[in-house]
C-alpha cells in the first residue's frame, strides 16, 4: 500500500538506473539529483530480494575538473502513502518583514497516487530556531490525479534574521491528513531575510551595505576524492569563513545538499550555478552532449532543490559559455531563465562571463544577452574594463564572478619584486611563487582584484579563482605527477597558503598581521624580502628583539567615504595605466596607488623574527617566525576534540616535522607513517600539488613539514587514538573521544597498505630552478648535446604587466650518483649564445650526509667555445652528491641565463 522511490542527490554521469533487470529511468547530468518510482516493479512477497542497479557511462575527458565517478553524493529509499508531499513540494517566502513580524507565504504541493480522489487537510506549522512553535494554519485540498497545491500565509512574531553573522534557521513543518490519518510529514529548513541587489548601490543584506566576499569552489574534498561528506564539506567553509568570506559560487554545477546545509549553518550566501557549457562542448563528452534534451529539467531541479535556502541569493544559468556572443545563445538564454523564472522569481539570474572583458559592440549577441539578465560576473576584467561596463549598463548590477586566478604553492618564494615571475620546471620542484607573483596571461594578482573591487560601492564583490586548491586542471603544470592546480588560497590538505592571510587582511576586522616568508630558515648572508599582511595600521619587525623599523599603512578613503588602509607608492600592476601620477599602476578612483603589504628588506640571522602590530599605540596582534633546527620530532594535532560512533565521521588530523623547540621544519620531507586504533584512515594528503602518492594509503611524504591524516571513527564508542612515526624521529599521538551515535554504519571501513616511494635512479640530476619543461635536469646526463638543463624563461605580456625574461641572479644543480664516493673534478659544458652565457662564479659543494659542504682548492679552466667542456678541480673529497652554485654574470637581463649541456663528474683516482 505505499510509494517506494529511489532518489539520488547526484551521480557521474550519464546513469541509467534498473529494478529488478528493468530500465526505470537515465539522468545524463552529473550535478543534479533526481528521483525515480520503483513500486511497480518490486517484489512484494517478502521472500523475493528486490535489486537496484545503476549503470554509469562516464565516458572521458567529461569535464575540465577532477569530477569523479559513480555514486558520489548521497542515496536514499523514499517509502511514503499514496497521498503525500511532493519531492520538493514545498516553498516559503518571506513577503514582507519588519522587527515586529514576517508575514511568509508557504505553498504545498499534495501528490494523491492511490487512484481515488479525495480531501487532504494540510497543516503548516513555522518552528523558530529554538524550537518552539510560532505560527500554525490549516486548510483543505481535493487532491486527485493532479498535483494540488495548498497556499498558506503565517504571521511570525519578532522574527529572528537569517543574516551572515546571525544565520538564524526555521523550520516549516507540513503534515497531510486524510480521514483524520496522518499520511505524511516533510520538512523545509528555511530562514527570514531580505536583499536587494541594485545596479548602482550595491548589495544590502537585511538593510545592511555588504559586500560579497567570495570564492568558487570545485567539489572534490582533497584526499576523499569528490564523494561528498558532510564533515570534509564543513571543514573547508569553516577555513573559508575564518578568511572573512561570506559568499560561495558553486563552481560550475549545483551543489550537493550538504554544501547547502553547511552554507545555511555558517552564514555564507551562495550563488548557485547550473552548467559550465551548453550546447557546445569544453571537452568531448561532457554536458553539451545532452543540453538541448536535458537542460529544462535540470534547470528546473536545481531551483527546486535550493530555492527554500536563505543562504542562495542568485542563480547563474552558466560560466563562460560560447553562445552568449551568438545569436543562438539569446533564445538558449531565453529558455532558461523562464525554467529559472517558472519556480522562483525571487532571485535575480546572472551569467559568469570571461566574453565581456571589453563593452560588446550594440546590437551584437554580446550586447543583447545582457537585457535578458539581472546581473552579470565577470571573469578576470581589468577596472578600466569594469567602468565602461557600468557606464554603458547603468541598470545592470556588476561583481566579480571569478578573481584572480593567480597560482602559489604553500611555502614557496620567488622573485618578490616581479609581478611576473616564471615557473620552475624541475621536477619534484614544480611549484610557484607565494609573493602574490605568479601570473598567468589572463590573471591578475590577489592585491590587484581586491582594489578594484573596495573602490567601487556598486560593484557587488568578488570570488576569488579559487578558495582551495582543487584535483584536476593542473595549471600551470599540465605534467605528471602535477595533479592538482595551484589556483588556492588554501591547499588541498586546508593548510593555507599566504593568499589566505592577504585576504584574510582584507575581509576580517579582527586585528590579525601575517609574515611571509612563513618561515625563518634561509641562506647565510641572503637579504630576504619580508612582507607584512596586516588590518592595523602599523607594524614593528624585530629580529632577535632588535627593531627593524616600523612601517605604516596610510589611511584612506573611497569616493564614497568608505576608509581602508593602503601604502602611497607605485605598484607597478597596470600598464594599461598612462597618465595621472602613478602611470603604470593601479589607481584608484580617489586618485591614489599603493599596496596591501608593509615590505622590509632583512639581512638574514638566524633567530626569530616577530611583527608586532599597533593601533593607536597598542599591541593588538603578533606573528613569529623562529629559525628551525634539525628534525626532532612529529607532532599531532586534531582539528576535534571528539568523533560520533557511527564509522562515518572524521576528524581532521595535521603532523608537523618538528625541531626540539617544537618549531616546524621548512624542508622537512620525512615518510611519515600513520596507524590508528580504534578508527580508520579515511586518506592522507600532504598540500603538494606534485604528487604522485596515493590519497588511500597509510603513509605520506610530508611537504614543507606537514602532512593531514583523515581518520574515520569506529562504531564503538571509547578512545581513538592517532599514532605517526618517522625514521628518525620521536613519534607523535594523538588521542580523540568517540561518543555516542544515532546510527552505525553497516559497512566496515577501508583499510590500506603502506606505500613507500621509490628510490630514486642514479647517478640523479637535480636542480633548483628549470625555466622550461624541455630543460629539465635530467638533460644534463642524457648524453645528447642537443638537450640541457636551463634556467631561462620567458613571461608573456598581458594586458597589465609587461613581458620579462629577466635571468636570475643564481641557481644550483646537482648530481647524485647513489653512493659514497671520491671526487676531485666536474666536467660542465656551458651554453653560450644570446640568452645565455658563461656564469660569473661557480661554487661547488659536496653532500656529507647531513648538509652541503664547501669543497676547497677550486680552479677553474673555462672553456673557450659554446657547450665545449669547462673543467673544474678541487681538493679530493669524498660524499653522495656535488653541488654547483651558478652565479649569472648579467642578473635580470636575458641574456643573462645559464644552460648546462652535459656534467660530468668522474671518480677520483
Amino acid at each position: 500500500g505505499k510509494r517506494v522511490s529511489v532518489e539520488f542527490d547526484g551521480v557521474y554521469m550519464d546513469s541509467y538506473v534498473y529494478c529488478n533487470g528493468t530500465e526505470v529511468g537515465r539522468h545524463p547530468y552529473g550535478y543534479t539529483g533526481f528521483a525515480l518510482d520503483l513500486t511497480d516493479l518490486l517484489h512484494t512477497d517478502g521472500t523475493t530480494p528486490n535489486v537496484i542497479a545503476v549503470k554509469v557511462q562516464n565516458r572521458l575527458p567529461s569535464s575540465r575538473w577532477y569530477s569523479g565517478s559513480g555514486i558520489y553524493r548521497t542515496a536514499r529509499l523514499v517509502v511514503t502513502d499514496p497521498v503525500h508531499v511532493q519531492r520538493w513540494g514545498t516553498y516559503v517566502t518571506t513577503e514582507e518583514l519588519t522587527d515586529d513580524r514576517a508575514l511568509l507565504r508557504a505553498r504545498t504541493t499534495v501528490v494523491n497516487e492511490s487512484g481515488a480522489a479525495g480531501e487532504v487537510t494540510v497543516r503548516s506549522r513555522v518552528v523558530d530556531p529554538e524550537g518552539r512553535t510560532v505560527a500554525r494554519t490549516e486548510s483543505t485540498v481535493t487532491a486527485a490525479t493532479d498535483p494540488e497545491t495548498a497556499t498558506h500565509e503565517l504571521a511570525v512574531p519578532d522574527p529572528e534574521v537569517w543574516d551572515i553573522d546571525t544565520p538564524r534557521l526555521y523550520t516549516l513543518r507540513t503534515e497531510l491528513r486524510v480521514d483524520g490519518r496522518t499520511v505524511d510529514t516533510y520538512e523545509t529548513p528555511f530562514g527570514i531575510r531580505h536583499f536587494t541587489i541594485d545596479a548602482a548601490g550595491g548589495l544590502t543584506l537585511n538593510g545592511r551595505y555588504l559586500k560579497l566576499q567570495g570564492v568558487n569552489l570545485h567539489h572534490d574534498l582533497g584526499a576523499l576524492g569528490s564523494a561528498v561528506h558532510t564533515d570534509a564539506v564543513e571543514r573547508q567553509l569553516v577555513i573559508m569563513k575564518s578568511m572573512g568570506v561570506n559568499a560561495l559560487r558553486t563552481s560550475h554545477n549545483p551543489p550537493a545538499p550538504e554544501v547547502l546545509a553547511a552554507c545555511e549553518r555558517l552564514g555564507i550566501v551562495m550563488i548557485v550555478e547550473a552548467f559550465d557549457c551548453w550546447r557546445s562542448s569544453k571537452t568531448r563528452y561532457d554536458y553539451g552532449r545532452f543540453f538541448d534534451e536535458w537542460s529544462d529539467r535540470d534547470i528546473a531541479e536545481m531551483v527546486l532543490a535550493n530555492r527554500n535556502s536563505p543562504a542562495v541569493i542568485m542563480w547563474s544559468i552558466g560560466n563562460e559559455i560560447s553562445e552568449f556572443t551568438s545569436t543562438a545563445g539569446l533564445t538558449i538564454a531565453d529558455r532558461l531563465i523562464a525554467g529559472v523564472k517558472k519556480y522562483d522569481a525571487t532571485r535575480p539570474v546572472i551569467i559568469g562571463s570571461h566574453r565581456h572583458r571589453s563593452v560588446p559592440a550594440e546590437g551584437s549577441p554580446a550586447d543583447l544577452i545582457l537585457a535578458k539578465l539581472d546581473g552579470l560576473g565577470v571573469n578576470y576584467n581589468s577596472a578600466a574594463s569594469v567602468d565602461a561596463l557600468h557606464a554603458r549598463y547603468p541598470k545592470l548590477f556588476l561583481f566579480e564572478s571569478e578573481s584572480s586566478s593567480e597560482t602559489a604553492t604553500r611555502g614557496t618564494y620567488q622573485e618578490p619584486e616581479r609581478l611576473n615571475t616564471g615557473e620552475n620546471y624541475t621536477p619534484g620542484k614544480r611549484a610557484t611563487s607565494s609573493y602574490d607573483n605568479n601570473l598567468a596571461t589572463w590573471t591578475y594578482s590577489g592585491e590587484y582584484g581586491l582594489k578594484k573591487d573596495r573602490d567601487r560601492k556598486w560593484f557587488t564583490g568578488e570570488f576569488l579563482w579559487s578558495g582551495i586548491d582543487y584535483i584536476g586542471e593542473p595549471t600551470p603544470y599540465d605534467v605528471f605527477p602535477v595533479k592538482a592546480s595551484f589556483f588556492g588560497a588554501v591547499d588541498t590538505a586546508g593548510f593555507p597558503k599566504d593568499m589566505y592571510y592577504l585576504f584574510r587582511s582584507q575581509w576580517t576586522d579582527e586585528p590579525m598581521v601575517h609574515l611571509l616568508p612563513m618561515t625563518w630558515n634561509h641562506e647565510e648572508g641572503a637579504t630576504v624580502e619580508v612582507w607584512a599582511y596586516s588590518n592595523v595600521d602599523t607594524v614593528e619587525l624585530f629580529l632577535n628583539g632588535k627593531s627593524l623599523g616600523t612601517r605604516t599603512f596610510d589611511r584612506k578613503k573611497t569616493v564614497d567615504g568608505r576608509p581602508y588602509l593602503e601604502t602611497t607608492e607605485a605598484t607597478g600592476d597596470d600598464k594599461t595605466v598612462t597618465s595621472g601620477p602613478y602611470p603604470g599602476s593601479y589607481t584608484s578612483p580617489n586618485g591614489s596607488a599603493g599596496k596591501l603589504h608593509l615590505t622590509w628588506k632583512v639581512p638574514y640571522q638566524p633567530g626569530e623574527l616577530k611583527a608586532v602590530a599597533r593601533r593607536d599605540g597598542r599591541r593588538v596582534a603578533t606573528d613569529v617566525l623562529r629559525t628551525a633546527g634539525r628534525p626532532h620530532a612529529v607532532r599531532l594535532t586534531s582539528d576535534r576534540k571528539s568523533v560520533a560512533a557511527d564509522g562515518r565521521s572524521l576528524c581532521f588530523v595535521t603532523a608537523e616535522v618538528v625541531d626540539a623547540r617544537g618549531v616546524v621544519v621548512p624542508g622537512a620531507e620525512h615518510l611519515i607513517t600513520f596507524d590508528v586504533d580504534g578508527g580508520s584512515l579515511a586518506g592522507l594528503d600532504n598540500g603538494r600539488e606534485e604528487s604522485a602518492e596515493r590519497y588511500q594509503a597509510t603513509t605520506r611524504t610530508a611537504f614543507h613539514g606537514k602532512a593531514l591524516a583523515i581518520v574515520r571513527s569506529g562504531v564503538e564508542e571509547g578512545p581513538l587514538k592517532v599514532t605517526a612515526r618517522a625514521d628518525g624521529l620521536r613519534k607523535g599521538t594523538v588521542t580523540v573521544r568517540v561518543t555516542p551515535a544515532r546510527s552505525k554504519a553497516t559497512t566496515p571501513p577501508a583499510e590500506f597498505e603502506a606505500e613507500h616511494p621509490p628510490a630514486p635512479n642514479h647517478p640523479f640530476a637535480d636542480a633548483s630552478y628549470s625555466g622550461r619543461p624541455d630543460t629539465p635536469p635530467a638533460a644534463m646526463l642524457d648524453g645528447d648535446p642537443a638537450t640541457g638543463w636551463s634556467n631561462a624563461f620567458s613571461k608573456a605580456a598581458t594586458a597589465l604587466l609587461p613581458a620579462f625574461n629577466g635571468a636570475r641572479a643564481e641557481d644550483w644543480v646537482s648530481v647524485d650518483w647513489g653512493r659514497p664516493r671520491t671526487v676531485d673534478r666536474a666536467e660542465v659544458s656551458f651554453t653560450v649564445g644570446t640568452t645565455h652565457s658563461l656564469p660569473a662564479s661557480v661554487e661547488v659543494s659536496v653532500w656529507d650526509g647531513r648538509t652541503y659542504v664547501p669543497v676547497e682548492g677550486v680552479k677553474i679552466d673555462w672553456a673557450a667555445e659554446s657547450d665545449a667542456p669547462t673543467v673544474i678541480t678541487f681538493a679530493p673529497v669524498r660524499g653522495t652528491r656535488l653541488r654547483l652554485l651558478l652565479a649569472s654574470a648579467h642578473p635580470g637581463d636575458a641574456k643573462g641565463a645559464v644552460r648546462i649541456s652535459r656534467l660530468e663528474v668522474p671518480t677520483a683516482g
